[in-house]
């Protein structure tokens, strides 16, 4: 698995995930921030994260969409690619000043844990697809603010085409170099916090979304590291309890490529928690009482399983359900009306752990359902890697509009 693909196995969930979590209001766990810095604000005082969007983009893109300048920016940045290339002409001037300020990596960003955390992601690509992809993925569709922004945003009504969209942030982000001049994750990033942007002017125009959101405006700061939560730290902690080799040095690296990524999303540093065990604190806190089923996550979690449909997995879709309830839990699964296949899901929790178990050479025997689940996450890999056709690349575009009626 590790010579699959560079395009590494984030991609389904980020393309879920990174569409807009939100939480409801809640106070926020003081954290140490990424750059050190000292506690995050309480929110019952009205200043922690869920009062914080993006200050710099909001009202440039609020312009931007108003005055019709949108289809003019998706054809001008899509030959913008790397790190260090050059900001294109063709970009409206006041759009054009904004990202020659924000696209270049914090301060306080570390090269060298940046470059070891794109090769754990190397060494990890087994496992980080089937949580990301399996795991993080579908769990967002019960993060019930991020199932509805989803759902009724322009992507909503097209998720294979949404997924290949969006896919590009888990894809730079994966890569060896991602961070470097020659890497594109810097520029992705901020492509991705634009889009944002547009969806916070564009989603509470929308009468389908206000008649069942709670909140005014999407994706605050706080929604972004509800996301954070549900990919990195949920991983991070899944690792662990699968009795994954994870030395030190791995778990900071992939903490801190994650700490980075939140940053160039615009999230203030002191609400970005600085260790491991900061983030399962905040996590406890907003992200797990939050889930539960909402209509519009149903409806998105078929639609991303039935994508699976599209190549040959080598399984059956009891299998697939009863993967997802393993990796997440049967309450999850219940939610979503996954039916039970009671032969797949005692395969499953008896093969898997052995199949680790295998892989990481701390057993000599491999099991015997070893081959069906190599086969079964390669096909699953290439079905997202390769995002349903022969594409290698899908631009990230900014919306005009949201989901029809």
């Amino acid at each position: 698995m590790e010579n699959l693909s560079r395009r590494k196995a984030l991609s389904l969930a980020v393309a879920l995930g990174l569409a807009g979590v939100a939480s409801p209001a809640r106070a926020w766990a003081s954290t140490g921030s990424a750059a050190g810095a000292a506690t995050a604000a309480d929110a019952a005082a009205g200043t922690g994260p869920e009062w914080i969007w993006d200050a710099a983009a909001d009202p440039l893109m609020a312009s931007m969409l108003e005055n019709g300048q949108v289809p003019a920016i998706n054809t001008a940045w899509a030959s913008w690619v790397n790190n260090n290339d050059p900001l294109p002409s063709g970009l409206p001037a006041e759009f054009a000043a904004y990202l020659q300020q924000v696209n270049r990596l914090p301060s306080w960003a570390d090269p060298a844990k940046l470059t070891r955390a794109a090769d754990f992601n190397r060494r990890r690509d087994t496992y980080l697809f089937v949580l990301y992809g399996l795991g993080s993925g579908i769990m967002s569709t019960v993060i019930p603010r991020e199932a509805r922004n989803v759902y009724w945003s322009a992507g909503g009504a097209n998720m294979q085409d949404r997924a290949a969209k969006t896919f590009t942030f888990g894809y730079d982000l994966a890569q060896l170099g991602a961070f470097e001049p020659t890497g594109q994750f810097v520029v992705t990033a901020n492509k991705t916090r634009v889009v944002h942007a547009a969806v916070r002017h564009l989603l509470p125009q929308s009468p389908h979304w206000k008649a069942v959101t709670d909140e005014a405006v999407p994706i605050s700061a706080a929604d972004i590291l509800v996301t954070f939560h549900s990919l990195g730290t949920y991983v991070y902690r899944k690792l662990l309890d699968w009795n994954i080799p994870f030395p030190a040095a791995d778990q900071e690296a992939f903490l801190h490529s994650w700490q980075v990524a939140i940053a160039l999303l615009g999230v203030p540093d002191e609400y970005i928690p600085q260790t491991w065990a900061q983030a399962e604190k905040q996590a406890a806190q907003v992200l797990t009482p939050i889930l539960t089923p909402t209509d519009e996550g149903i409806a998105l979690a078929e639609d991303l399983l039935g994508l699976t449909a599209q190549v040959d997995l080598g399984v059956t879709r009891g299998f697939l359900n009863e993967f997802v309830r393993y990796v997440l839990s049967d309450q999850v699964g219940d939610w979503l009306g996954l039916k039970r296949d009671y032969v797949s899901a005692a395969l499953i929790r008896t093969a898997w752990p052995a199949f680790i178990l295998f892989r990481e050479g701390l057993s000599p025997v491999a099991p015997a359902a070893f081959y069906m689940f190599d086969q079964f996450v390669r096909a699953l890999a290439m079905l997202f890697l390769n995002k349903g056709s022969s594409a290698t690349t899908t631009p990230i575009t900014i919306p005009t509009g949201n989901r029809p009626g």
